[in-house]
């Protein structure tokens, strides 16, 4: 199983040997530390607990700071092993981006924008009312939530409200280049969150 952390950086456009373009997304991944490995017959379960990042001394709680050996991490992150995965990992091994290879198939996992709290025209793509007709003040609204005999709101009723900050996978993603010096990544298409956000990768 191979598995990275990293941050989303910016979109740019990658050419091939063939003059194809294709749009991809830049992501600064790794390197990460072995924290902690998690083993069935101990634990209850496989995992790998990984650290990524740089944090400061003060901003770390005594708790936290117990399973950091090694190192002050920004991120500590447990990824789950099948049974079927070979678990070779020991406390203190490196992970960088020289485990991926261009074509490896990805899920990559993110927190997507917050973009506070919106209508119905926005939030769930509804058309509003008519333009005409002596309408004033209700062109985006979204019209009866009700009506016949029911004397509630059914349940999953689309309406305004919070919309963004939830947590997206993306399937299907393909590695188009790895520049090993650098620790960075180019993934074709577009990952969810903002410009240096954390991002999961974790290959198919």
């Amino acid at each position: 199983m191979k598995f990275i952390l990293g941050t989303k950086e910016n979109m740019t456009q990658y050419f091939t040997d063939e003059g194809k373009v294709v749009p991809v997304t830049v992501v600064s991944a790794g390197p990460m530390t072995v924290t902690r490995v998690f083993e069935s017959s101990k634990d209850g379960y496989n995992a790998i607990q990984v650290g990524f990042g740089e944090q400061k001394k003060q901003r770390i709680t005594k708790a936290r700071g117990g399973q950091m050996k090694g190192g002050l991490y920004r991120v500590l992150k447990e990824f789950r092993l099948k049974p079927s995965d070979k678990n070779d990992a020991k406390e203190g091994d490196k992970i960088d981006v020289s485990i991926f290879e261009p074509g490896d198939t990805l899920l990559v996992s993110g927190v997507s924008k917050g973009k506070g709290f919106q209508g119905v025209v926005k939030r769930h793509g509804f058309g509003g009312g008519p333009r005409t007709h002596g309408q004033k003040h209700s062109e985006r609204e979204p019209g009866s939530i009700g009506g016949g005999l029911r004397t509630h709101v059914p349940v999953g009723m689309r309406m305004p409200g919070r919309m963004g900050s939830d947590k997206i996978t993306q399937k299907n993603l393909k590695v188009i280049f790895v520049d090993k010096e650098n620790n960075v990544m180019f993934i074709k298409g577009a990952i969810p969150g903002k410009r240096g956000s954390l991002v999961e990768i974790v290959a198919r």
